[in-house]
């Protein structure tokens, strides 16, 4: 292991996300309404830890190992996360202790949209701007950012991109990894200006709308109100908002290749896409018509609140207009279960991803089918590509330690008093970066206690690095010569 390379690479990663805390530091001396000294406080602490890291390995430029990149990420993300906690806790009217504090900020670091923090309405712009923020960067990963404006940083970039970028699948869209990681992040920035100017016009303010396009297409779902979505009372902005949640639960991969070649042609192509589009159509009219059915509300605000908390759960993005967890029926733990498949690999969105799914679906019929016809060489196949064994084996891998890990982090939550269906949908709400759970987790997290909180902020880190980057760093064999 590569200690001081690893170190460097971590002062200058935490140097750079010092400067972040000026953004809101600005905010908070524009609007006059408190919370400058916090930033600036965290600000001067996150820059100097940052400093005291790179100057004493400032000189090491050994090429970085693929153990050393998991090293990196995974202990970028855990630092990351508390110290973007600092503003949280340097601000004492929010009252946070440092579990909710750390808790919060990696809520928004890993785009989870869960929140310990009640009465957004009074908060200090600083605080909005801030908490909005984190999900913006952490929706497309600041190591991809890093790798994509830092140059020097090219000791190792594709280990880092490959340990740190969502998804299971980790193609290069150019030849270097730095063109890629920008090509990746002109379109998440050209999503998030045209999602503001679209919540602009649609009636925001331009804070609410600037606020609101970045966790709308970081796939987050912090919101500057406590009514979320459902503050602004109008149709137009929740059409805004779906169709930017939709676009951004797409694989990144597609939107590049249609950009290039001015074709929508890959969309249509690509099976996790049609499945992604399917899947989201059926449980829209699933849960319209079960609204409608129940007398919960007319024909067309079913279809429209299917619609968008559908889309909204579905992608994990977590913003709602409505107590969805208050429906009637099945419907609450319908959505609660779509955000399992979440959005597609290479997307901002959380969840197993679609990909996953609609694989563990074809291998399973693929397994009926074998119990008919022994002999038959059958072959799991996506679009035109055929998939190995072992791809196979990752994908059932995969869920097999998502699995194992919900159940472990459910029985914690419950030995801690907590009930069945808070506990199960806090988890899930968690390890899929979604956010709202159900029960008492529905509307906050504020009245978990620090164990909960701490479980739940492990959950949410492996959530965002897809289980296996975390995982691996607890093996035996990774720490083995």
């Amino acid at each position: 292991m590569q200690r001081r390379v690893i170190q460097r690479i971590l002062g200058i990663l935490l140097a750079l996300f010092s400067t972040t805390m000026l953004v809101p530091l600005i905010i908070g001396l524009i609007y006059g309404d408190g919370a400058v000294i916090p930033f600036f406080g965290a600000f001067v602490l996150t820059l100097a830890t940052g400093g005291l890291l790179f100057w004493p390995s400032r000189n090491e430029r050994s090429p970085l190992r693929l153990r050393d990149s998991f090293v990196v990420v995974v202990a970028f993300w855990a630092v990351l996360g508390a110290y973007g906690s600092l503003p949280f806790l340097f601000f004492r009217p929010l009252d946070l202790g440092l579990a909710a504090a750390i808790f919060e900020s990696m809520s928004g670091l890993t785009t989870t949209g869960a929140t310990v923090i009640t009465n957004l309405d009074a908060q200090p712009h600083a605080i909005l701007f801030y908490r909005q923020q984190m999900q913006w960067l952490g929706g497309m990963g600041i190591i991809v950012l890093a790798i994509a404006i830092l140059p020097m940083l090219g000791i190792g970039g594709m280990a880092l991109y490959r340990a740190e970028s969502p998804g299971p699948t980790k193609e290069k869209l150019t030849p270097r990894i730095a063109s890629t990681a920008k090509a990746l992040w002109f379109i998440y920035v050209g999503l998030t200006a045209c999602c503001a100017i679209a919540y602009y016009f649609a009636g925001m303010s331009a804070f609410d709308a600037i606020g609101h396009s970045f966790s709308t297409v970081a796939i987050g779902g912090f919101s500057t109100h406590d009514a979320s979505i459902g503050h602004f009372n109008s149709r137009t902005i929740e059409m805004v908002a779906v169709v930017f949640m939709l676009v951004s639960g797409v694989n990144y991969a597609l939107h590049f290749l249609a950009l290039r070649t001015r074709s929508l042609g890959n969309y249509v192509r690509d099976a996790e896409f049609k499945t992604y589009i399917v899947l989201l159509a059926t449980l829209t009219f699933v849960a319209a018509t079960y609204l409608a059915a129940t007398g919960t509300s007319s024909a067309t605000d079913s279809f429209f609140d299917g619609l968008f908390h559908v889309v909204s759960i579905g992608t994990t993005t977590g913003f709602t207009t409505a107590e969805y967890f208050y429906w009637p029926g099945f419907l609450p733990v319908l959505l609660l279960f779509a955000s399992f498949a979440g959005g597609c690999a290479g997307s901002t969105g959380g969840g197993m991803k679609v990909i996953r799914v609609l694989l563990l679906f074809k291998q399973g019929y693929r397994e009926l089918v074998r119990m008919l016809h022994p002999n038959a060489k059958l072959l799991v196949k996506v679009g035109q590509n055929t998939m190995t064994n072992q791809h196979i084996d990752v994908v059932w891998g995969f869920f097999a330690a998502y699995v194992a890990l919900l159940t472990i982090m459910l029985l914690l939550l419950m030995a801690t008093g907590l009930d069945q269906e808070s506990a199960f949908s806090a988890v899930v709400a968690c390890l899929n970066n979604l956010g709202p759970g159900l029960g008492e987790v529905g509307a906050n997290y504020a009245s978990l206690g620090d164990f909960p909180l701490v479980v739940l902020s492990i959950a949410m880190l492996f959530g965002r690095l897809e289980i296996f980057t975390l995982l691996v760093i607890f093996t035996p064999a990774f720490w083995n010569k």
